[in-house]
């Protein structure tokens, strides 16, 4: 007979005495389980001790964490949280060393553990550790040179003890003083450092950054940026992350005014480069966390553009104006002006409105107004004046090719360099938010300090390819922006390690081959469009739906395990979430490790009735969330599909549309096998007269 599912099966470990085998009832209080362990061992105050974890976490045991113990685990007896912070708080301040330094490595490892963190808390504990930094370390130093290894231990032990403390989220990061922040950010400005102080002390200052606008500031006064430059150059990935989320950090919460500045120092200091070289294409693997942090600089560097992209030209601007009399300039190479005379006015006016017509420009008399529409607003004349400067031969090229066509096809560069531009700044999202669980950084774009210029300048030539091997008109326009744009993110995804890479990836997409591609991937789109093969369409979705729909209540009773974010976005925890087999409730709990195998029902102590649930919010409606596409997963997806399934309202997702697609398709193909090579009528067939006798009809009977 099994046993019941209350009782479980425990080993219980106490220095100096046998491990005890013992049977835990899951229905009686803790406390009294801890009495029960205290009176086998003859320990009095049994309301001094606790339960924790004989693995290498030592977590205490909680009423709350208390249904994540399984048979076989294996307990260890040991003091309460609250005698255990109290002693630690006596010991860090002993005026041994030794005892000072064992003290503080064994504060490090317990406040990993949240029940310990609040109780040493209490005691004003993180108070006493920020003192020990600012004013203990000097003290320290004097020793520094006998006891060196000694100073070393004790402050690193000191800075992860602050860094997991502070990660719980009990104290608020705004409760620290200027003197705290100068002694951090003096360990990250010393060029040797032992490298665990120089890691902590990083942490610690993104965090200040991330999580204050006033420790911003002060950070802010205390870190340049070329103080962190040589945390780059070294062999160590995980300093080189630490630095560059600093960096991150102080892009991002610096104001808008100051972003700009901050840009010209990191491309003072070399930045792009320096990553290149040591971090990019240094003889290791990166990482997840190094890709996010290049990824999250990747957006902040393009983010820059957001201000030309939105900003309207001013036609009556004459510095504006220059630039678009530039541009004509290098193109036809103007002879000196004609003289002010009134005739001579009305044909420099002619000749003008000639020019800009060949320059691919909608209005010819005043093109400053084809740049009134944001986005991209001033930015694709920027690229368009940086393509005619720096790439000078392609552009007179393509100019004077075009302009000299008769046969309406033509590539008009002015609108194709426009709608160029903001198809770019779409496809790179320049003006939304790093998301903060993405990746997808581009090599490409940290080999050039105009990375975006040379980005265009390589996709303006590409367009005018494409348009000739198409031979568009005008009326054809959006048709070769779409093969550009399916070009672009085609040749992208390869995720290239230079623009020369990407130019030759380009150059194997041609108009032919993304044809090819689209035949491959699709069935013909006109019998797609067909009536009866949409009527078909509008009869089997409903099957489909449904079928999807399982599929995402599937996977949310099979479970998925999560990533939990801390305040720094370290991915050092789990959460696992399932939805019970009669989808009447959510079950969910921490995990320690990313679980290997199936996770029992009762290790997941957390419930959640989904009649409970109102509604389901993603991105920038959900109050917690602070930029947009953190969703893009598609294990993000099937839940909120299936959270949605669950209320009765439709599943909204890309994924469930991609499904939809996909199914449909194939659904359709298998229904049609039978009729390859029959042509399908628009219409149905006319129904046959009746026949004039029905004798060749045979009764059975």
């Amino acid at each position: 007979m099994p046993p019941p599912a209350d009782i479980v099966k425990v080993a219980i470990e106490w220095p100096g005495a046998y491990p005890k085998l013992m049977e835990i009832d899951q229905k009686k209080p803790l406390s009294a389980i801890i009495k029960e362990v205290c009176d086998g061992w003859s320990l009095a105050n049994h309301e001094y001790f606790a339960l924790q974890h004989a693995d290498s976490s030592n977590f205490y045991i909680t009423e709350k964490n208390r249904n994540e113990i399984k048979n076989g685990t294996i307990l260890r007896l040991t003091t309460s949280p609250a005698q255990n912070a109290q002693q630690l708080h006596e010991r860090i301040q002993s005026s041994s060393m030794d005892a000072k330094l064992e003290a503080l490595k064994d504060l490090a490892s317990l406040s990993r553990d949240v029940t310990f963190a609040q109780e040493f808390i209490n005691l004003d504990g993180i108070s006493l550790l920020t003192q020990m930094v600012e004013s203990g370390t000097e003290r320290y130093q004097k020793l520094q040179k006998i006891m060196k290894p000694c100073f070393g231990d004790m402050l690193s032990f000191t800075l992860t003890a602050f860094v997991e403390l502070m990660d719980h989220g009990i104290v608020s990061w705004d409760t620290f003083s200027v003197a705290f922040i100068k002694k951090i950010a003096s360990f990250v400005n010393k060029s040797a450092m032992d490298v665990s102080i120089l890691q902590r002390s990083l942490a610690i200052l993104e965090s200040m950054v991330l999580n204050s606008h006033d420790l911003y500031q002060k950070v802010a006064q205390e870190i340049t940026i070329g103080q962190l430059i040589p945390h780059l150059q070294g062999s160590d990935q995980e300093i080189q992350t630490y630095t560059i989320a600093v960096i991150n950090a102080l892009f991002l919460k610096a104001p808008d005014e100051r972003r700009q500045e901050m840009a010209n120092i990191l491309a003072q200091k070399q930045l792009r480069s320096i990553i290149l070289t040591h971090v990019i294409r240094a003889q290791r693997a990166i990482n997840n966390e190094m890709a996010h942090q290049l990824y999250v600089l990747q957006v902040l560097t393009f983010n820059l553009l957001e201000d030309r992209m939105m900003t309207k030209m001013d036609p009556q601007d004459q510095a504006q104006r220059d630039i678009i009399f530039e541009l004509r300039r290098i193109a036809f190479d103007a002879e000196s002006e004609p003289n002010n005379s009134s005739g001579s006015m009305e044909k420099r006016k002619s000749m003008y409105t000639r020019d800009y017509k060949k320059l691919g420009f909608i209005n010819h008399v005043n093109p400053a107004m084809d740049f009134t529409q944001t986005p991209p607003g001033m930015l694709a004349l920027d690229n368009m004046l940086y393509f005619a400067k720096h790439h000078q031969d392609a552009y007179i090229r393509i100019v004077l090719e075009n302009s000299s066509r008769e046969d309406k096809h033509e590539c008009p560069f002015g609108r194709s360099s426009i709608e160029l531009t903001k198809m770019l700044c779409e496809i790179l999202k320049v003006g939304e938010l790093p998301s903060e669980t993405c990746n997808d950084f581009h090599p490409m774009f940290f080999t050039h300090d105009r990375s975006f210029e040379e980005f265009f300048c390589i996709c303006i030539q590409l367009l005018n390819k494409t348009w000739k091997e198409m031979r568009a008109t005008s009326e054809d326009f959006n048709k070769v922006m779409q093969v550009v744009k399916e070009q672009v993110m085609r040749a992208l995804t390869t995720k290239p390690s230079s623009l020369d890479q990407f130019k030759s990836k380009l150059q194997n997409l041609s108009y032919t081959e993304i044809l090819k591609i689209r035949q491959s991937e699709r069935m013909n789109q006109e019998d797609f469009q067909s009536r009866p093969i949409l009527e078909l369409k509008e009869k089997i979705q409903p099957e489909i739906l449904e079928l999807i729909k399982q599929q995402r209540l599937n996977r949310l009773v099979e479970g998925t395990c999560f990533r939990k974010l801390n305040c720094r976005r370290r991915q050092d925890k789990f959460w696992y979430c399932r939805l019970s087999p009669n989808h009447k409730v959510l079950h969910y709990g921490d995990l320690e490790e990313s679980p290997q195998g199936e996770v029992p029902h009762d290790s997941l102590q957390d419930k959640l009735p989904v009649a409970d649930i109102k509604a389901v919010v993603t991105g920038k409606d959900c109050p917690h969330m602070k930029e947009k596409g953190a969703l893009k997963q598609n294990k993000y997806c099937i839940w909120t599909d299936g959270l949605n399934a669950l209320l009765g309202k439709d599943m909204m997702s890309d994924l469930t549309r991609n499904d939809l697609d996909t199914l449909l398709s194939m659904e359709i193909k298998l229904r049609l096998l039978d009729l390859e090579n029959i042509q399908i009528p628009d219409a149905p067939p006319p129904i046959p007269k009746e026949p004039s006798n029905y004798d060749f009809v045979y009764d059975c009977n």
